[in-house]
């Protein structure tokens, strides 16, 4: 008998080494580019970790600690030091340098026509030298003490492949990074595949090979985890969550995430904004969302608790502001936003448009988690409210392309703060849009306010965290709590799924990281 029990053993440890060499993966969201510079886009920043890595490194709840930098320190109010890790190799074998760090640099700001531009995080920086070749010094226009948040954003390219151009990473041509997987196959809208670098500098990849599919449909997605056909899925379907928790067959993982949903306005052109209409459904020459009160009314007239309890099913937190009161920066005084309609046709009236005036809001239908869904529930509240609102749902690959280019009026979307602090969507959402900062590198209803822009300028040029944090809470408490610039509605909780015997620890930042998939302790 014992030497039964002791056969059986083994044999099923083989048995799950065996199954443990590929991992398949459900993704919500298809990647749009291999290029980790192209798009600031957490599916496109979520495989990118596979492959390529940053100076800095953030854990589970986005707390930093070293990546390719060993270590960094500040050696005065401008000026930093940076010490790479040592015996790293890129996947074409050759080593990892401080020259790869100033290639990379160069080239953030300098990707064309990107839709949502990684420079932000690099703008700051004036000066970047090698001062051998484990050693970056990097020099900042002014006191940046949140320089290493932003380096935790910056994935890290070969100096050989700085050339290349964003096809080039598509057809994996220049896909050569120092992360724990190598590339295998990239096909636009359906898969991405991955090989284990068994080279890695660090943990050693648990699985041979990754398959990503990007199976945007919910059911079908939770349908394949059921059947094994995946063993891992992002984004569960908040109406399977209740099932899926009683279901022997797979093990959830869900946190509330940093990303907030929100509506942007066009408030940048005073004129015959394109999707704005008058009552009769004409096109109106005057732009009424320029008007603060104008937004505020919009604001009031949408019932979050009624969101996330009947579209989020509870899987979900009303939002008053960028990021939940834990992460540092954000303000004590933004509640979310209290029902009102009856308060928002006053507000609506004083501002000159009692009879309202028609609008049309824009959303991705495969991006966030029931966004379309979200969307005609605004659209619905806007409507009962006196601005009879229609709804254009489209892939997200064609709306942020579109939106990029300001071709909405009123839009929804998300945004996750990839620095883990409040200072990310400031500069992105709010920020007066300034390619030469960086600033307003999302900001696609061009909301602009000189006082905002200062407030943000001054906090990010604070060393004392304490006192940072209270001006980045201004800044927010201006740009959303006076001035409406952008509208928050929630924040996501996300939820993974895995079969059961494996593990996977929620991330605030959203990101499906299959390195960091575990066979669950027994």
């Amino acid at each position: 008998m014992k030497i039964r029990n002791a056969l059986f053993a083994v044999l099923a440890a083989a048995s799950l080494s065996a199954a443990a060499q590929d991992l398949s993966v459900g993704l919500s969201t298809p990647v749009t580019t291999m290029d980790p510079h192209f798009h600031n886009l957490t599916p496109n920043n979520s495989i990118a970790k596979h492959v390529f890595e940053t100076l800095v490194h953030q854990d589970d709840q986005q707390a930093m600690r070293p990546g390719l930098a060993e270590s960094w320190k500040a050696l005065d109010d401008t000026t930093w030091e940076i010490k790479l890790r040592k015996n790293v190799r890129w996947h074409d074998g050759s080593p990892f340098t401080a020259d790869d760090v100033l290639a990379t640099l160069k080239r953030i700001p300098n990707v064309p026509n990107s839709p949502a531009s990684f420079a932000i995080y690099t703008r700051p920086i004036s000066d970047a030298k090698a001062k051998d070749a484990h050693t970056v010094i990097l020099t900042t226009r002014a006191p940046h003490p949140l320089l290493p948040n932003d380096l935790a954003t910056i994935h890290i390219i070969s100096a050989k492949m700085a050339g290349m151009g964003t096809p080039d990473y598509n057809s994996g041509k220049a896909v050569n990074g120092t992360g724990p997987y190598k590339f295998g196959e990239y096909v636009s809208g359906d898969r991405v595949v991955l090989v284990a670098n068994d080279k890695y500098w660090g943990q050693k990849p648990a699985f041979q090979k990754i398959r990503f599919r990007m199976i945007t449909n919910s059911a079908a997605r939770v349908a394949a985890l059921l059947a094994g056909d995946v063993q891992m899925i992002e984004a569960v379907p908040t109406a399977d969550i209740a099932k899926l928790k009683t279901d022997a067959r797979v093990t959830l993982a869900s946190t509330v995430s940093n990303r907030v949903i929100y509506l942007h306005m066009d408030s940048g052109r005073e004129r015959n904004s394109p999707f704005v209409t008058d009552a009769a459904g004409k096109p109106m020459e005057a732009n009424p969302l320029r008007d603060p009160r104008v937004r505020k009314a919009i604001s009031m007239m949408i019932d979050r608790n009624a969101i996330v309890s009947r579209i989020m099913e509870g899987e979900a937190k009303p939002a008053g502001q960028f990021l939940p009161e834990t992460f540092h920066g954000t303000s004590k005084r933004l509640a979310p936003e209290k029902y009102d309609p009856d308060g928002a046709k006053k507000l609506l009236a004083a501002a000159g448009y009692p009879n309202g005036f028609g609008i049309t809001l824009h959303t991705p239908n495969n991006r966030y988690i029931n966004d379309e869904k979200i969307a005609q529930a605004v659209a619905q509240f806007l409507t009962r409210g006196g601005i009879p609102t229609k709804v254009d749902a489209m892939p997200s690959a064609v709306f942020f392309s579109r939106g990029s280019k300001l071709e909405f009026s009123f839009l929804l979307a998300g945004w996750g703060a990839g620095t883990g602090e409040n200072s990310s969507p400031l500069r992105s959402l709010v920020a007066s849009f300034d390619p030469k900062l960086g600033n307003g590198a999302a900001n696609r209803g061009r909301f602009s306010d000189a006082g905002v822009d200062a407030m943000v300028h001054t906090a990010l040029t604070t060393i004392d965290d304490t006192k940072r944090g209270l001006m980045l809470a201004a800044a927010a408490d201006k740009a959303i709590g006076e001035l409406t610039g952008v509208i928050p509605l929630h924040y996501e909780v996300s939820t993974w799924g895995v079969k059961k015997g494996l593990a996977y620890k929620a991330r605030v930042d959203q990101y499906t990281l299959a390195h960091e998939v575990t066979v669950a302790k027994k």
